[in-house]
């Protein structure tokens, strides 16, 4: 094989490669769930017990393309929706201040899954530090 067909093909390789292990890489989002639009009230929890971490509001905007979450005292952040699939979401947020360890930023990244009024799902929480915490997530939408 000729030596700049071979470089181009072990790139392309490593690319692909890179993007597979990386959870985080954006893909094409396909149908939102059916009615994810609105005002949802939910907590994060951690541990065998489910402790509770903290609650929040999340904001679903018409059509599911606005994810605009708020901590109590602060200011709202905006999450992306990165991959949609029959009643799932896998959306990201931040780097935002986090609550749980006040000083350290947090990047997350959450899978939901949306059954009429009611949200669960998992969230993994990467701090600026290099720790991770895996969380779960429920909510209810507001009537």
């Amino acid at each position: 094989m000729p030596r700049p067909l071979l470089c181009s093909v072990a790139l392309i390789a490593a690319a692909t490669a890179a993007r597979a292990q990386n959870p985080y890489q954006e893909s094409r989002a396909t149908a939102m769930p059916a009615g994810v639009a609105g005002t949802w009230e939910g907590k994060t929890m951690v541990g065998p017990t489910d402790s509770l971490v903290t609650k929040w509001t999340l904001v679903v905007g018409p059509g599911g393309k606005s994810w605009t979450i708020t901590f109590p005292g602060r200011a709202p952040v905006t999450g992306r929706v990165v991959a949609t699939g029959g009643d799932s979401v896998v959306a990201d947020a931040g780097p935002y201040p986090s609550v749980a360890r006040p000083g350290q930023m947090v990047t997350t990244h959450s899978v939901v899954h949306i059954k009429g009024d009611q949200m669960t799902g998992m969230s993994e929480a990467k701090f600026a530090s290099g720790d991770v915490v895996h969380a779960k997530l429920e909510a209810t939408r507001r009537k």
